[in-house]
């Protein structure tokens, strides 16, 4: 047997607030819309990982999802001027990343990462 997918799933009322966050801003495509539950992604290949935490680094809350970008300092930006809470960051940790957390339009805790190594 061999993991093929890893979906995470936030529970909404209002699915379309998803779109200006993982869509205009992240650049994710809709993928599925069924009404009920819509999809966002890429048809990019990427690894498959499921991070088990007691912490989320330097003292943070661990996040719901974390999302690794090419700029975080551009997504920072975007995120900023869209009005989005930015609860920490951005960062330069000592285990090698650029990160900041950002809560999406339902209260999930993310975590914009690059890697900087």
């Amino acid at each position: 047997m061999q993991v093929k997918r890893i979906v995470a799933n936030i529970a909404t009322i209002d699915r379309k607030a998803a779109r200006s966050f993982y869509q205009d801003i992240l650049g994710l495509e809709l993928l599925m819309d069924h009404g009920w539950i819509a999809t966002y992604g890429s048809d990019q290949q990427m690894a498959v990982q499921v991070s088990v935490a007691s912490e989320g680094g330097s003292g943070t809350p661990v996040p719901g999802l974390s999302i690794e970008v090419d700029d975080v300092d551009e997504a920072f930006s975007a995120m900023s001027a869209a009005g989005f809470e930015i609860t920490y960051g951005p960062a330069d940790e000592p285990w090698g990343v650029r990160r900041f957390y950002v809560r999406d339009p339902f209260g999930t805790l993310v975590n914009i990462v690059s890697h900087t190594g």
